[in-house]
C-alpha cells in the first residue's frame, strides 16, 4: 500500500550537497526528509567520473593546524562539526579515488543520522498545494518547500545530426585496449572530454578533440571547470607532433559510410572552412544538464544557459517557482564559469548561505552577526582577521563576501559569507535592519584576470604596494562601501604572494585610513 509522508522540507539528492543541506537542517531541529533515487548516499560518484579518479584537490599537508585554513586546500570535505568526518581522513592521494568519495559521503549520513531515504527515485512532482512528489513506488511526499539537489543528471546532447551515431561518455568502454589501432573523435571541450582523451593515447592510432571557441586553461582562469592541467597531455601531444590533434571548430554532421563515420567540422580558423573527416568511432563527452521532466507544468522551473540549469534568483530560488531552491552543481546558473558553484569546494559554503536565508524566512533567525565598536581600527581588525583565515571567501572568490553593515545609529554589524548580490537586494529590503551603508569584503582576482598569462614576465604587474587596484594574476582582498546600493569606496588591501595580509604599515594601517574617511563622522 503506497504511503503518503509529509514533512516541512523536502531534499532531493543524497549527493554532496544534499547531504550538507541536510546536515544543516538537522543540526538546527528542522523537520525534513531527503530522498534519494540510488541505493548509496552519493550514488552519482559510483558511476562518475568514468575513469574513477576525481580532479578536486585533496592536500592532506598543509602546514596549518587551523582548520578553517586547511579548507582552503581541502576540495570535498562537507561542512560540520565533527573532525573525523574530513575526507583528507580517507586517502592521501592528491588527486583522490572516487570510490573513496563514496565511503567518505555514506559515513557522512550515517554518523549524522540524516534522514535520507534510499531507492526513492521521484517520477513526478506536483504543487496542488505544497509540494507533492511521487516516487516509483507511489508513494509521496508532501512539504511547503523543497531543496533540489539533484546535480547535472543528464548527458547534454548538442544539436548535431547523426548526433545518435556518437558514443555518450555516460557509457561509453574506458578500456583503451578496445580502441587499438583506431581513429577517434571526442566532441567536446571540458575535462571528460581531456580525460578521455588522455586515456586513449597509448592505443588509438589518431585522437582528435574538436569543441567551438578558444580552449581556456583553468591555470589561466582561475575557473576550475576549464581545463585543469592533470587532463592536458593530450596537448602535448598534438603541439609536439604525435599524430594528435585539437579541432578548433563546430561539429555539423556525421553519418556513417560502411564501418567508418564520416564528420563534417567547420574550422573557426579558416573563415568556416568544412571539411569531412574519417573516423572509426566518435565520442561525445560535452558536459551534462539538469532534468527538469520530473516536474509538471504548473511547477516546473523556468531553465537558462542552453537549458542545462535552473534559473535562480540571488538566494537560489527558482525565478517562477516560489519556495523551490536549489543546492549544488546546479548553482552555477548564478556564476557560470567565473568561481566555484559548481563544485563541492564552493557549493558547500552556498549550501551554508542559503540554509540561512531559509532559517531568515521561515523561522525568523537573523543572520548570525558580530558586534562591533563604530571605530575604523575595530573594522579594520575584523577584517583583517577574517581575510586571513577565511575559506569561504577563498573558495567563493568574488561570489561570497563579509558584510560590515552601518546603521543609523552608527552601530556596526559584521556578517559572514553573504552572497554579493544577496548583499545589496537584503539591505535594500530592509532585511538587515535599518542600513545606512555598508562595505563588501571579499577575496578576488582583478579585472580581465582570465586573459592574464600569468607566466609572461613582459606582461608587468600592479606594485606590491598599490591599493588602487588588483593584479589580474593574484587572490586579493576588497573592500567596497555601498549606499542604497551604489559604491561609494573602494579599497584594495596589498598584494601579498604569501596570502598573508597582516602587515601594520603595509596591510592595517592603510585599511584604517580608508575607513575612517569613509565613517567620518563616526567616531574614530
Amino acid at each position: 500500500m503506497p504511503s503518503d509522508v509529509s514533512t516541512q522540507c523536502l531534499v532531493l539528492g543524497a549527493g554532496p550537497a544534499g547531504l550538507q543541506a541536510s546536515y544543516l537542517l538537522a543540526r538546527d531541529g528542522r523537520d525534513h526528509l531527503v530522498l534519494e533515487a540510488g541505493e548509496r548516499p552519493g550514488a552519482f560518484f559510483t558511476r562518475f567520473p568514468r575513469h574513477r579518479t576525481m580532479i578536486s584537490n585533496n592536500k592532506v599537508v598543509t602546514g596549518y593546524t587551523d582548520p578553517e585554513l586547511n579548507l582552503r586546500m581541502d576540495w570535498n570535505s562537507l561542512l560540520n562539526d565533527d573532525p573525523e568526518l574530513l575526507f583528507t581522513r580517507y586517502t592521501p592521494k592528491y588527486f583522490p579515488p572516487a570510490d573513496e568519495f563514496v565511503r567518505y559521503l555514506g559515513d557522512f549520513a550515517t554518523k549524522h543520522d540524516l534522514p535520507v531515504r534510499l531507492g526513492t527515485r521521484v517520477a513526478e512532482i506536483t504543487r496542488p498545494d505544497d509540494f507533492v512528489v511521487r516516487d516509483q513506488d507511489g508513494n509521496t511526499y508532501r512539504a511547503p518547500r523543497m531543496i533540489v539537489a539533484t546535480g547535472v543528471s543528464k548527458p547534454y546532447v548538442p544539436p548535431i545530426e547523426g548526433i545518435e551515431l556518437a558514443e555518450p561518455y555516460v557509457d561509453m568502454p574506458v578500456d583503451p585496449a578496445g580502441f587499438h589501432g583506431q581513429r577517434v573523435l571526442v566532441i567536446g571541450r571540458g575535462n571528460s572530454a581531456f580525460e578521455t582523451a588522455d586515456n586513449l593515447i597509448e592505443t588509438a592510432a589518431v585522437i582528435h578533440v574538436v569543441g567551438p571557441g578558444s580552449l581556456k586553461l583553468a591555470w589561466r582562469t582561475h575557473f576550475v571547470g576549464h581545463l585543469r592541467a592533470v587532463n592536458n597531455n593530450f596537448l602535448d601531444t598534438y603541439q609536439l607532433k604525435s599524430q594528435n590533434a585539437l579541432l578548433d571548430g563546430t561539429v555539423q554532421s556525421i553519418r556513417r559510410e560502411g564501418e567508418q563515420l564520416l564528420v563534417k567540422v567547420a574550422f573557426a580558423r579558416v573563415a568556416e572552412r568544412v571539411k569531412e573527416i574519417r573516423y572509426d568511432r566518435v565520442l561525445l563527452a560535452a558536459g551534462f544538464r539538469f532534468d527538469a521532466s520530473i516536474f509538471a507544468s504548473e511547477c516546473r522551473p523556468n531553465l537558462t544557459i542552453k537549458d542545462r540549469f535552473p534559473e535562480q534568483t540571488s538566494s537560489w530560488e527558482s525565478t517562477n517557482v516560489p519556495d523551490l531552491f536549489f543546492a549544488g552543481t546546479i548553482t552555477q546558473a548564478r556564476d557560470f564559469k567565473k568561481s566555484t558553484s559548481g563544485f563541492i569546494h564552493g557549493f558547500r559554503y552556498s549550501v551554508r548561505a542559503l540554509h540561512r536565508v531559509m532559517e531568515h524566512r521561515y523561522h525568523a533567525v537573523a543572520w548570525p552577526r558580530q558586534n562591533l565598536a563604530a571605530s575604523p581600527a575595530a573594522i579594520a581588525d575584523a577584517v583583517i582577521a577574517r581575510v586571513n583565515r577565511t575559506s569561504a571567501l577563498w573558495q567563493q572568490f568574488g561570489f561570497l563576501c563579509d558584510a560590515v553593515l552601518v546603521g543609523r545609529d552608527s552601530s556596526v554589524h559584521y556578517l559572514e559569507e553573504v552572497p554579493v548580490a544577496y548583499l545589496h537586494e537584503a539591505v535594500a529590503r530592509g532585511e538587515f535592519g535599518d542600513v545606512d551603508s555598508y562595505f563588501a569584503v571579499t577575496l578576488e582576482y582583478g579585472a580581465d584576470h582570465d586573459t592574464v598569462d600569468p607566466f609572461d614576465i613582459t606582461a608587468g604587474r600592479v606594485s606590491q604596494e598599490s591599493t588602487s587596484g588588483l593584479d589580474g594574476r593574484y587572490l586579493h582582498p576588497a573592500v567596497r562601501r555601498f549606499r542604497a546600493g551604489e559604491l561609494i569606496g573602494e579599497h584594495h588591501i596589498t598584494e601579498n604572494l604569501e596570502n598573508e595580509w597582516d602587515s601594520e604599515e603595509v596591510h592595517r594601517a592603510p585599511l584604517v585610513r580608508f575607513l575612517g574617511a569613509q565613517l567620518d563622522p563616526v567616531p574614530a
